[in-house]
């Protein structure tokens, strides 16, 4: 029997700097990663992390461990249980003082677990509910998105503050969609928008929202800090099907001094976009007082808007956080509506030189205290994670998190593995985020390529969400979540068949796909314009015989194999090509209008030479001095 009583743990001291982690040392790069872990049964559920020691392996939470990472935390969120409940597992129960309701339910591992709590008691959060052994429509429908997982697995992962379902009642009145985060679940990517003081309003903002949900965002976070931000969230939150994200702390200032900031404000806004439906609230609690001095000697400071804003405040007030020392009156609120905690990082690094410093580590041990006095009100928690972290400390720095904050999903933004390449941001940070997502992190924060230098596009934030895709499925993949590899290897055998048609069918932006095929080669064969024929080395495979490749059941093409001119260029598909600054507007014109032309070579072909001549002629610039202007006598270099 395992009786938890949550009136006798001890309870987290606000304010207090626990010191455990401030003298870490990271593990050296390159050690041995020690024996193999041990495999896991496909489907159980534990708080211990598990593996995938295949392709088919066993449902996976995290990477195996290298030497040097912290333990797993041995307490979930039933050691967080309000005042008088009680939990325990098995038949034997414990004395319980009354009035008190027990119910006990059938866990998805088949063990019995009672609770006891006061008979006044109505469930309001997802968390609740699943404490209480209920499964939710929202549940329902969340299993009906994660297939790998079962109604009652998703209920116990949520009742053990390993996963969220962001809902408001109120956003659930219009169009939203429940989907799940946490470490049992595929991971999640989020993109950010709002206007700003300088650029964007409400419409630009719906259209990038409705863009961003197109291109794979599971949820949607609104920084708006200009315009008419009231009608910019309630926009973005009546037209969403995805959760919506806010940080309230930036409409409590609009037209104020951060100075000004007091209690009243902060509960005031945050019962405002609480009703307005927002589902997850970003609240940088975490940030005391006592950590400012620590970064004294970063090179670039406070980064984040929340931590820097209160910072200001702390110093000038003299006083300890306003957000953390009125975090059960936010939680009594956030509780009404089922608004789900993303606590915020207010101590983040801004760049590789300040990243798993004392401050950072400082405010995630308050935020791991935030994260049981949450829990003891009901609410549903995730922890927010750092922006940019050397390759070699991701895996520590995702770890440290799920001791420290006892397995709540971890949302990283990126982070981004080097700082030299502004513009480029999306790719440096979706490096860092594939690691996360492999070693922690349940939801990826996207970085547009406008990160550090502008406010994004439209295209940016295509650019942002397709980087995160790819960052989250490869994950995904490698983490053995099961199903997660069949759309990859259906494509592959769709390549292995030369079908092109299927080809760009299964890409995820088939557009772009089909749009760069055609800038060089129009016509659907069986090779294409890198190799060219004779250099196919999928063809080749395919010829031979023995060989599977090439010939998998459902993916031959469908014309027979014949050369087949492709449809002309859709609007998206010259958009695209137009954006990339590769062909004129004229030669655009001419590939979006095409007709039927010389046909390249395929085996169909009957006169072999010719077709390989209009390969050399058409695809292949053998000689490229006309191109420089020079003369056949002269020499390119």
């Amino acid at each position: 029997m395992t009786t938890t009583n949550t009136t006798n743990s001890t309870p987290s001291t606000p304010g207090k700097l626990d010191t455990q982690y401030l003298g870490y040392k990271l593990p050296p790069v390159g050690d041995d990663p020690g024996a193999e872990p041990t495999a896991t049964t496909p489907g159980s559920f534990s708080n211990k992390p598990k593996f995938a020691p295949g392709p088919a392996g066993a449902l996976t939470y995290s990477s195996p461990d290298t030497p040097g990472m912290p333990a797993p935390s041995n307490k979930t969120a039933w050691d967080f249980l309000p005042d008088n409940w009680t939990t325990w597992l098995g038949d034997a129960s414990p004395k319980i003082d009354p009035p008190a309701t027990t119910i006990t339910f059938t866990q998805s591992d088949g063990t019995l677990r009672s609770v006891a709590y006061p008979k006044d008691f109505t469930p309001c959060t997802q968390l609740e509910h699943a404490r209480l052994g209920t499964v939710t429509p929202q549940v329902i429908r969340v299993a009906e998105r994660e297939p790998h997982l079962s109604s009652e697995q998703i209920r116990d992962e949520i009742s053990a503050g390993r996963m969220v379902i962001p809902a408001n009642k109120v956003h659930l009145g219009y169009q939203l969609d429940p989907m799940c985060i946490g470490r049992a679940s595929k991971t999640k990517i989020n993109a950010n928008m709002g206007a700003s003081p300088i650029s964007s309003g409400t419409d630009e903002e719906v259209e990038k929202l409705d863009w961003a949900l197109r291109w794979g965002a599971d949820t949607i976070m609104d920084l708006s800090t200009g315009g008419d931000l009231d009608a910019t969230r309630d926009a973005i939150i009546k037209d969403s099907t995805a959760p919506i994200g806010t940080v309230p702390i930036y409409s409590m200032i609009i037209g104020k001094k951060i100075e000004d900031l007091d209690r009243e404000m902060i509960l005031d806004m945050v019962k405002h976009q609480a009703e307005q439906g927002v589902d997850y609230f970003t609240i940088h609690a975490g940030i005391l007082k006592e950590h400012i001095k620590l970064a004294k000697d970063r090179l670039i400071g406070l980064v984040s808007r929340g931590g820097s804003l209160l910072a200001k405040w702390m110093l000038t007030h003299n006083a300890e956080n306003p957000m953390n020392t009125a975090w059960e009156d936010i939680c009594d609120i956030m509780r009404e509506y089922d608004v789900t905690f993303s606590i915020g990082d207010g101590c983040r690094p801004g760049g590789l030189a300040d990243a798993s410093d004392k401050i950072q580590f400082a405010e995630l041990i308050e935020i791991g205290k935030l994260t049981e006095r949450a829990w003891r009100k009901g609410i549903q928690v995730m922890v927010e994670g750092p922006g940019h972290v050397p390759l070699d400390q991701i895996e520590y720095n995702m770890k440290l998190e799920r001791t420290v904050c006892h397995g709540a999903p971890f949302y990283v933004l990126g982070p981004l593995v080097t700082d030299v390449f502004p513009g480029y941001d999306h790719i440096t940070s979706a490096i860092g985020a594939t690691n996360a997502a492999y070693h922690g992190a349940s939801m990826l924060c996207y970085v547009t390529p406008k990160e550090h230098v502008g406010l994004p596009k439209k295209d940016d934030v295509k650019q942002g969400c397709i980087a995160y895709k790819i960052a989250a499925h490869a994950a995904d993949i490698a983490l053995g979540i099961p199903k997660t590899r069949v759309w990859d290897d259906q494509l592959t055998k769709a390549r292995a068949a030369l079908n092109w048609e299927k080809h760009f069918e299964l890409a995820f932006d088939g557009d772009t796909a089909r749009a760069y095929h055609d800038e060089d080669m129009d016509v659907d064969t069986d090779f294409c314009a890198m190799c060219g024929h004779d250099w196919c080395s999928v063809r080749i495979s395919k010829e031979i015989m023995e060989w599977s490749s090439g010939k998998a059941e459902g993916f031959e093409r469908s014309d027979g194999g014949k050369p087949k001119v492709s449809d002309a260029l859709n609007d998206e598909q010259k958009k695209i090509l137009e954006q990339r600054g590769v062909l004129s507007p004229e030669e655009i014109h001419k590939l979006a209008h095409k007709g039927k032309k010389a046909v390249c070579h395929t085996d169909n072909v009957e006169d072999a030479e010719v077709a390989k001549k209009v390969q050399e002629e058409e695809l292949v610039q053998l000689d490229t001095r006309p191109a420089h202007g020079l003369s056949k006598e002269e020499s390119v270099i």
